[in-house]
């Protein structure tokens, strides 16, 4: 079985990236222009907003949940956690605080916590792009290593409805 890669980076997480990739553009633009002078300041720009955006996508790409056939591993550029499928009690396809449709696993032990795993805005229409083509194949592999695992799916009418008409996702059976 596959490696499957999710996860949803929150808000105040995303903030965060965002403002360390503007302290890397500030910083190697202000070396810059100490190293070579205020006549090089677009070089400086240039090169500082590389640097910048390299940072930011590095700490995003960073930021993931991997479902393997063994455990879950939840990562983030500064820490990583191993979650044991034993854990998982189920899986459930509901709306999120923001009118979203979020995808997370139920987990127990020391404390009841879950594990988003997808967060997309309500499907209306047939697969129109990229973004859309990858969440359909996230949902699809999620679901397919939560099957595997027998871990049960709670999807609510209207998501299971929606995903079926618009992106031939066909509702969980029961088991």
């Amino acid at each position: 079985m596959a490696v499957v890669r999710a996860g949803v980076v929150p808000a105040g997480r995303s903030l965060f990236y965002c403002l360390i990739g503007l302290l890397a553009t500030t910083g190697v633009v202000g070396m810059f222009l100490a190293m070579f002078g205020v006549n090089r300041v677009v070089t400086g720009i240039l090169v500082g907003a590389i640097a910048g955006i390299a940072a930011g996508v590095a700490l995003f790409v960073r930021d993931v949940v991997e479902l393997t056939e063994h455990a879950i591993y939840a990562r983030t550029p500064f820490r990583s956690a191993t979650v044991p499928w034993d854990r998982v009690v189920g899986g459930r396809f509901t709306l999120d605080e923001r009118s979203r449709w979020a995808l997370a696993l139920d987990l127990t032990g020391e404390t009841t916590d879950e594990l988003v795993l997808l967060s997309i805005p309500p499907v209306v229409g047939p697969v129109a792009g990229a973004y859309d083509m990858r969440k359909r194949e996230q949902v699809t592999e999620i679901r397919e290593m939560l099957r595997a695992k027998r871990i049960p799916i709670t999807v609510l009418p209207e998501i299971a409805g929606a995903l079926n008409q618009h992106w031939q996702i066909a509702p969980p059976t029961s088991r």
